[in-house]
């Protein structure tokens, strides 16, 4: 164009409209780059999981109609909100986009999801394993329970308490501290627990406690175990062990007779070992020891009266005072029983009179006598059945060495076997005794300290045998009673009850086969005495001596050899046969 043109209202005309084109040419591209940034923005947008803002345009039955800005709005599950009554309609709320499109072409939202997000987010922004954090216990699940932390977390059974837990409905709707355990990031959850935090303040408790107590403090502990052997308390953090010895002062068999669990017990410190974090603690010696002053207070001989606390097979526990108890044993339960087992005397809780007996202080025993309430019927036994008097007794029992018999209750006496009898041999004294039979006896010996009395039946009659030589000489005249008849001869009992023999050699002078062809048991036969041993009990006897003496017979038709010769012959063969008999 020329510089010096002049321009006409033409030329003017047409810069302006070059001008208007180039302007709206710009705004154009601008408004192309807006579209495109709006749309970028939009695409962003209908990504699934993201957050969007937006505001409640509708609420329906089922649904809440939520606009974020999108070409269409987005549906909400009216459950998700957790008051749907106070749902207001262009109220801003975070929602999560779910679906970009469902079926009818609608864009799917959640509430729920979005606040998960958010909680997750603040999770993984201000927290990490080992932080500690405050949560509320919402309800029970498969395994343990679901805290509100300000997302869910999983809160173990195992990691709840530091004790037992009876029952888990007892957490629900409380706050506590949690320790996280473990964030999985994948998975999108939390892992708590409570029991760490507990068992660490436990241990700075214990620490703090072991540092302070003293031995000799009185401590309030509640019981949490109870063994065998004694009782574990919990001392605010730290554990004790009261052992069952150091209880009470008096017996017991078992712990549960005086604690059970969750008591609150006041308790002595007796040891510590800071080492071992143990503390031993004493119930009883809260008490003065009641065995300080036991030997000047029952002394042997003391009357007491006290309540049968425990039954044992060799006696009775009975309780004196509050921890203290004395055996009062079987043997010293009665003087006229043998008592076998204490509760043919006594029974538990009856209350009863006894002697102390002896007393040992660091064995903690006192030994206690029942009968020596009563008159011992021993003290005066000698003076009522002195030796040698004739006393009626009646028959208890028999045994193979003799028959025991009662003087009076209480006091019981023996006759031995070998005393029933001076002329016959006893096998047992059922031969000539039975049971409840009263008979005369001689009181023979008296043992007050054993116990024992010996009496006997032969003393009631002379002994035969001390003076027979001089009652049946040798050579006399004896009447008797065939007793019994044997191989080697026949025994007779003569007049004054001594048993004499005549071997089968005196039985005749005549020759026969058996003795039964010449005399029978239960004959009256008279025989002549050939020979005498008191100091054996002895006596030969003669049938054919007798007859031949009777009958006058010539002592020339007697076989071979001198009278005593033959005499000699026959007492050594009775003798032999005799001992072969016994």
């Amino acid at each position: 164009m020329p510089t010096n043109q002049q321009y006409t209202w033409e030329d003017s005309k047409l810069v302006d409209d070059v001008d208007y084109q180039e302007k709206e040419a710009q705004e154009f591209k601008n408004l192309l780059a807006e579209t495109e940034e709006t749309e970028s923005d939009e695409t962003a947008a209908m990504v699934p999981g993201t957050i969007l803002s937006g505001k409640i345009v509708e609420v329906t039955k089922d649904h809440v109609v939520i606009d974020v800005g999108l070409k269409s709005e987005g549906i909400v599950p009216i459950e998700e909100f957790s008051n749907p009554e106070d749902i207001a309609l262009g109220e801003e709320t975070e929602v999560l986009l779910d679906r970009a499109e469902d079926e009818n072409g609608q864009i799917v939202l959640s509430r729920e999801k979005a606040e998960r997000q958010r909680q997750w987010e603040y999770i993984l922004e201000h927290c990490e394993e080992g932080s500690i954090v405050k949560g509320k216990v919402l309800r029970k699940v498969k395994g343990g329970l679901m805290v509100d932390i300000g997302m869910e977390a999983f809160l173990p059974g195992s990691q709840i308490d530091n004790k037992r837990i009876k029952n888990l409905d007892e957490y629900i709707g409380k706050t506590y501290e949690f320790k996280i355990l473990k964030i999985n990031i994948e998975r999108k959850n939390v892992v708590v627990s409570r029991r760490e935090l507990l068992e660490a303040e436990r241990i700075s408790k214990k620490a703090e406690l072991l540092e302070e107590i003293e031995i000799g403090d009185i401590r309030e502990g509640t019981v949490k175990n109870i063994t065998d052997f004694g009782v574990f308390l919990d001392l605010d953090g730290i554990d004790g062990l009261l052992h069952i010895t150091d209880m009470t002062w008096k017996r017991i068999k078992h712990p549960s007779e005086m604690v059970q669990l969750g008591d609150k017990l006041e308790v002595m410190i007796l040891n510590i070992d800071k080492e071992k974090g143990r503390v031993a603690l004493g119930l009883k010696q809260k008490d003065s020891n009641p065995w300080d002053q036991i030997e000047e207070k029952y002394p042997p001989g003391t009357r007491v009266k006290g309540k049968i606390v425990n039954l044992l097979p060799y006696g009775a526990f009975i309780e004196i005072e509050p921890g203290i108890e004395g055996l009062i044993h079987v043997s010293e339960m009665s003087w006229v029983k043998n008592v076998a087992d204490p509760s043919e005397i006594v029974n538990k809780g009856d209350e009863v009179e006894a002697v102390v007996l002896s007393v040992q202080k660091d064995e903690g025993k006192v030994s206690l006598g029942m009968k020596q309430i009563e008159h011992n019927p021993w003290d005066d036994v000698d003076d009522k059945y002195p030796i040698g008097s004739n006393i009626k007794v009646e028959i208890k029992s028999l045994t193979n060495y003799g028959a025991f018999v009662e003087l009076e209750p209480g006091v019981e006496g023996l006759i031995h076997i070998s005393d029933l009898s001076w002329i016959k041999k006893v096998s047992h004294p059922s031969e000539l005794l039975k049971k409840g039979d009263e008979v005369e006896a001689v009181v023979l010996s008296i043992d007050k300290d054993n116990k024992k009395i010996t009496l006997g039946l032969k003393q009631l009659s002379e002994n035969p045998w001390e003076n027979i030589e001089e009652t049946t000489p040798v050579g006399s005249i004896v009447k008797g009673k065939v007793s019994k008849i044997t191989a080697f001869g026949a025994f007779v009992e003569l007049e004054n009850g001594v048993e004499g023999l005549i071997h089968v050699t005196e039985l005749s002078d005549q020759a026969f086969g058996k003795v039964e062809d010449v005399i029978s048991k239960g004959d009256e036969i008279t025989a002549k005495v050939i020979n005498i041993e008191p100091e054996n009990k002895k006596i030969a006897l003669s049938l054919k001596e007798c007859m031949i003496e009777e009958n006058q017979v010539n002592r020339d038709d007697i076989p071979l050899g001198t009278p005593s010769e033959n005499e000699q012959g026959n007492n050594a063969e009775q003798a032999e046969v005799e001992s072969e008999a016994e």
